[in-house]
């Protein structure tokens, strides 16, 4: 259902995109708040509200250039409209006035390559430079296209109450459409974007919300039936989840992070899951106590990095414009000192796997080249070798996902074994 367009609404998107370019919270996080404020807006209206503001964050240089010495929230969200979704000028005359139709007009004809290259691909000059270095112009381009459009909504099917082809069957029986996702062997994609909080399937916990990238690094980690896994920086534990599913609900799994909130919210997707094997448990920092009696002790630990998120633009678009130069610097310290404190825990011949959801090769390689030079007892697996045992066609020694080329969010993971 296509919501109604009228001046009401339009001044809703102004008002939340008002609060959003102040960057002071996560965009997710500014937008949620503002429809528990207003819980007039429907389902529709809040979809379109949530669109267009995403859609001025995701293209916000491009669509600045394009104001020209007109900027303004208001100019920002009809060039929004008219330029990214497309709208006529008969589909906005219900807010444009009569004095900014030239100038729409004229906003809309502006070529791209009239912008600069860092302009035309919406990203901040700094950013911009590190990916040129990285990957070159051309695919730099690729790549922000891709970022710059909304993420498709992935599952990963909970394999301890159902399958991947019974839960397609089910979903399919209550009209949600989906295909299985090309790279894991338990991912859904969905066609739409369908409420699913309080779908039975959900509640039932036969599947969680979880992007196919993010689904792969537990087939990198492998862990296996009765071993003793570390699930470093847990967060809200979607990772978790699919850690205790693939040790079968055996062994005993840690699930560590520094938040209290995140951990509260694992509790209710734990008790959706099944899984009784998970033992959650706030550390202060990576030398915790808790954390120093396991060392020598474990079989596997994951790292996802706290990390820049780069790689999840598609989600996240006010990344892009909250992250500096100066942040990610600040970051790669906590990601060496993290993978360092992990690494101690695992006995040898265990695995550590790190990971982060960016596309930045300083908190990438270069956390792993150098983590590998300070630590000679430890080698590099083969990340296409280890995702090959399940069927898995990702190449290369390292795992770089990129949702140009995978469809995927943009993740980087390695797989570092301890020698015996």
């Amino acid at each position: 259902m296509k919501a109604r367009f009228t001046p009401a609404l339009f001044a809703h998107a102004e008002a939340v995109l008002g609060q959003l370019l102040r960057f002071d919270h996560p965009a997710d996080a500014v937008v949620s708040r503002y429809f528990r404020e207003h819980r007039e807006l429907g389902h529709a209206d809040r979809a379109f509200v949530a669109e267009t503001v995403f859609a001025v964050l995701r293209r916000g240089r491009s669509l600045e250039a394009r104001c020209a010495d007109q900027l303004s929230d208001r100019k920002l969200l009809l060039v929004a409209l008219g330029v990214t979704r497309g709208w006529s000028q008969r589909e906005l005359a219900p807010v444009l006035k009569a004095s900014e139709e030239a100038w729409l007009a004229t906003a809309k004809a502006m070529p791209d390559t009239d912008m600069a290259p860092a302009v035309r691909c919406d990203l901040p000059d700094w950013l911009y430079e590190s990916l040129d270095a990285q990957f070159g112009a051309d695919e730099v381009a690729q790549l922000a296209q891709a970022l710059n459009q909304p993420a498709p909504l992935d599952l990963r099917t909970n394999t301890l109450k159902t399958d991947r082809k019974a839960l397609l069957e089910q979903l399919s029986a209550d009209n949600i459409a989906a295909v299985v996702t090309p790279l894991s062997p338990v991912g859904l994609r969905l066609r739409d974007k369908p409420a699913l909080a309080k779908h039975p399937l959900f509640l039932g916990g036969a599947f969680e919300v979880q992007d196919e990238g993010s689904q792969l690094l537990g087939y990198l980690l492998e862990p296996k039936r009765g071993e003793a896994v570390v699930d470093f920086c847990a967060g809200a534990g979607g990772k978790t989840l699919l850690l205790g599913a693939l040790m079968k609900n055996t062994g005993r799994l840690y699930a560590f992070d520094v938040s209290d909130k995140r951990l509260t919210n694992l509790k209710p997707r734990l008790a959706r899951s099944g899984l009784s094997n998970v033992h959650p448990a706030r550390i202060e920092h990576e030398r915790d106590t808790k954390i120093k009696r396991l060392a020598g002790k474990i079989d596997r630990v994951l790292v996802d990095a706290p990390c820049s998120g780069l790689g999840t633009l598609r989600r996240n678009p006010d990344l892009k414009w909250r992250q500096s130069e100066a942040s990610v610097a600040e970051l790669t310290v906590k990601q060496a000192a993290i993978l360092d404190a992990a690494a101690k825990l695992v006995r040898p011949g265990g695995r550590v796997v790190y990971a982060t959801c960016s596309l930045l090769t300083a908190e990438n390689d270069a956390i792993v080249d150098a983590f590998l030079a300070s630590h000679p007892d430890f080698k590099l697996l083969s990340a296409e070798a280890l995702l090959a045992r399940h069927d898995i066609a990702v190449a290369g020694e390292r795992l770089r996902l990129l949702p140009h080329r995978h469809g995927t969010d943009g993740f980087f993971a390695v797989a570092l074994e301890r020698q015996a």
